[in-house]
């Protein structure tokens, strides 16, 4: 998943996907203890698509916040 992606999503998308992909971690980190899990960088991936989302949401509060304080 790549930044621009991310970007295109709605708000209630990306939150959507935030919960999606922390499902997916919890998924892979049991995996993991269990020895079933076979590519350990899936849950590097899977962090840093966490990250982006994350990242993306925090942007566009920030945002919005200026736009308030400007209308002000």
């Amino acid at each position: 998943m790549t930044i621009e992606d991310v970007r295109k999503l709605s708000d209630t998308e990306l939150a959507k996907k935030v919960y999606e992909l922390k499902g997916n971690l919890l998924t892979l980190r049991f995996q993991a203890k269990a020895g079933q899990l076979d590519n350990g960088n899936k849950i590097t991936q899977c962090r840093k698509d966490i990250a982006k989302c994350l990242t993306v949401e925090n942007e566009r509060k920030k945002a919005k916040a200026e736009n308030v304080g400007q209308a002000q």
